[in-house]
């Protein structure tokens, strides 16, 4: 077997391994979400304050991801992304331990900080991976990612159904979490930057090319983080669920993303990104109307996992339109992530912000009118139709061998 060939063997082992750690940073979303009524309940918090407290997790990963590039500089990618992971694991524990409001923003601030430090390194080393296979695997990998989150939402509504204490439950989702994590990135590519590299710059502003790209990430990302967070609340609160059948709201949602989202690529080499993102954005205003105009949990149920079908695709296609739209894909991708992650971050305390003032229903109207955008602005997505897969293509030589 020639080194190439090798390299290459390697290469593929790495994907399985970068996707098993998305699978894991899913399963911790969905561990959270799941229980959010029980965290809102421990500490005594109203819809305003809920949304508030939720607000530092994106006041976090804002001040935190820009450091991740200078990690994985110092560190090399598989270090770097195997402490990342770990932390972002074990920071599930520390929303659950917070009484009050001031301890849950600090535990959401930190929470926020490693989600988004773990997210940036391990999409770093999924575009890589891609662009070294010669093929499309994001939608896979965020695929992944929705089948860790179902999970996690599975077992969190069977937690939920049991009424079992999220201080216990949290411990032991963080406990085996983490050792998946580490073992994973055993075989994630060891990516070291040359000696006379420049350590990434601390920020640099995205971009004109992606900021459009990054309004279309924008509105399926908000979506997605208000339906991820406040699907259970809507589901007790307004339609006066139980716990059990309010998280499982979260988790059919949660399916039809991962199904969406695994089934995506061929669905895109069918039909066209523009296409299939305004197809999606058509499901998710049903969706969206569905939840609004729900009088029985069914309905909303079905609703949400509309939403989810809808916009499960978006982000990958995204990422992949920032790679083709201007000279410096690396910098356009970097851009619309940090577009499309501050969106999710931030959209569950503006919802929260919305029904303290209003009612949960009108902050789905709020949701369902950014998901029409889909359908509106999904023409800007052309470049990756006009790009293909041969613009992450390289020459067989060029494959790096990652064996130590």
């Amino acid at each position: 077997m020639s080194d190439v060939g090798l390299a290459r063997d390697e290469v593929r082992r790495a994907r399985y391994a970068v996707a098993a750690v998305f699978a894991v940073h899913g399963a911790v979303t969905g561990t959270f979400a799941t229980r959010v009524p029980w965290v809102q309940d421990h500490a005594s918090l109203s819809a305003g304050q809920l949304g508030f407290a939720l607000a530092f997790t994106a006041f976090g990963a804002s001040c935190a991801m820009p450091l991740a590039g200078r990690i994985s500089h110092r560190f090399g990618s598989r270090t770097a992304l195997r402490g990342l992971i770990a932390l972002w694991t074990l920071s599930l524990v520390l929303p659950s331990l917070a009484p009050n409001l001031y301890t849950l923003c600090l535990a959401m601030f930190t929470y926020g900080a490693s989600a988004g430090m773990a997210d940036v390194a391990m999409n770093a080393l999924g575009v890589e991976v891609e662009r070294l296979l010669d093929k499309s695997i994001m939608s896979g990998l965020h695929g992944m990612w929705s089948a860790g989150a179902l999970t996690g939402s599975a077992a969190g509504t069977l937690a939920a159904h049991l009424g079992s204490d999220a201080r216990l439950h949290f411990s032991l989702a963080a406990a085996v979490l983490t050792v998946l994590g580490l073992v994973a990135c055993t075989w994630v590519l060891d990516l070291q930057p040359a000696e006379d590299e420049e350590p990434p710059p601390r920020f640099a502003l995205p971009p004109r090319s992606a900021l459009l790209i990054g309004t279309v990430g924008f509105c399926a990302v908000f979506a997605e983080g208000a339906s991820l967070d406040w699907s259970a609340v809507f589901l007790r609160d307004r339609l006066d669920s139980s716990a059990g059948v309010a998280a499982a709201c979260t988790t059919g949602f949660m399916l039809t993303m991962a199904v969406a989202r695994i089934a995506g690529d061929a669905v895109v080499n069918r039909f066209g990104a523009v296409r299939t993102v305004r197809a999606g954005g058509v499901l998710a205003v049903l969706g969206g109307l569905l939840i609004v105009f729900a009088g029985y949990p069914a309905v909303a149920m079905g609703g949400f996992a509309l939403m989810g079908l809808g916009i499960a695709v978006v982000v990958p296609l995204c990422f992949a339109a920032a790679g083709h739209a201007g000279p410096n894909p690396s910098q356009a991708i970097a851009g619309v992530a940090t577009i499309t992650y501050t969106s999710g971050l931030v959209a569950p305390s503006l919802i929260g912000g919305v029904a303290q003032a209003t009612s949960l229903v009108v902050s789905f109207c709020v949701v369902t009118a950014l998901a029409s955008g889909l359908a509106v602005f999904a023409g800007v997505l052309r470049s990756a139709e006009r790009g293909g897969r041969t613009e992450v293509s390289r020459p067989a030589a060029a494959v790096p061998d990652p064996r130590p």
